[in-house]
């Protein structure tokens, strides 16, 4: 595309991207999909995950298969620290269920972290996606060690459950170029997961969400969301 060209490409995203977010209808999630949000202190919790938190989580989804779910979404930080001691935990408690779990958590590595998506079953565990582009300074700071990785323009799309989904982590909802690269690839479902346990009382969350839903509504691709709050 010509340099003249990108401007009055940006103006026409936009003017879509506000006509959806003006007009959407939540597009339905597959059968048997569901989102769960939570309501953690991740402050409490020495801002990640710990044992009675899992296990408070491991009985939502318990429950939600109880209602017929058959493939759960977990907010983002969900899973907190990923190591193998966690993994055996949810491996074992999902063992006598039929159901997949997609959750977040951190991945650690020798430069900073790896936020990232994690698909749990009862027979194991692997990471289905990596983010793009996480928070500048506050998550992305390549200048400095101990920051989160950004994965840019790698892995725009991941299997779920057997099933391609363009996943938007937490900052991923509000700016373009994820979901329009995501978008190139067809994905069947858009999931979109954060942790906004630190916002109070603002509407960071509330404006994270309505934007997949714009995206989903703009793009017809069904939408599947999962937040703490």
């Amino acid at each position: 595309m010509t340099t003249r060209a990108w401007p009055l490409a940006g103006v026409a995203i936009s003017l879509a991207w506000v006509l959806s977010a003006a007009t959407w209808t939540d597009s339905e999630p597959p059968e048997g999909w569901v989102g769960i949000d939570t309501t953690f202190d991740y402050q409490v919790a020495g801002e990640h995950a710990d044992y009675a938190q899992h296990m408070a989580t491991i009985a939502l989804v318990r429950r939600a298969v109880e209602y017929g779910a058959t493939t759960i979404v977990l907010p983002e930080s969900a899973l907190g620290i990923w190591t193998p001691t966690t993994r055996r935990l949810w491996t074992r408690n999902l063992a006598d269920l039929d159901v997949a779990v997609a959750g977040g958590a951190v991945v650690i590595n020798e430069s900073g972290y790896d936020n990232v998506m994690i698909e749990l079953t009862g027979e194991g565990a692997r990471v289905l996606y990596r983010e793009r582009m996480p928070v500048p300074v506050s998550m992305w700071r390549p200048w400095a060690p101990g920051g989160a990785s950004a994965e840019f323009f790698g892995n725009p799309t991941g299997r779920f459950a057997g099933t391609s989904i363009a996943p938007l982590i937490c900052y991923e909802q509000l700016i373009v170029w994820p979901i329009l690269q995501s978008m190139l690839f067809r994905p069947d479902v858009i999931v979109a997961t954060g942790n906004g346990w630190w916002t109070g009382d603002t509407n960071i969350v509330p404006i994270q969400k309505a934007s997949a839903r714009a995206w989903a509504s703009l793009f017809g691709v069904p939408l599947v969301i999962a937040f703490n709050a």
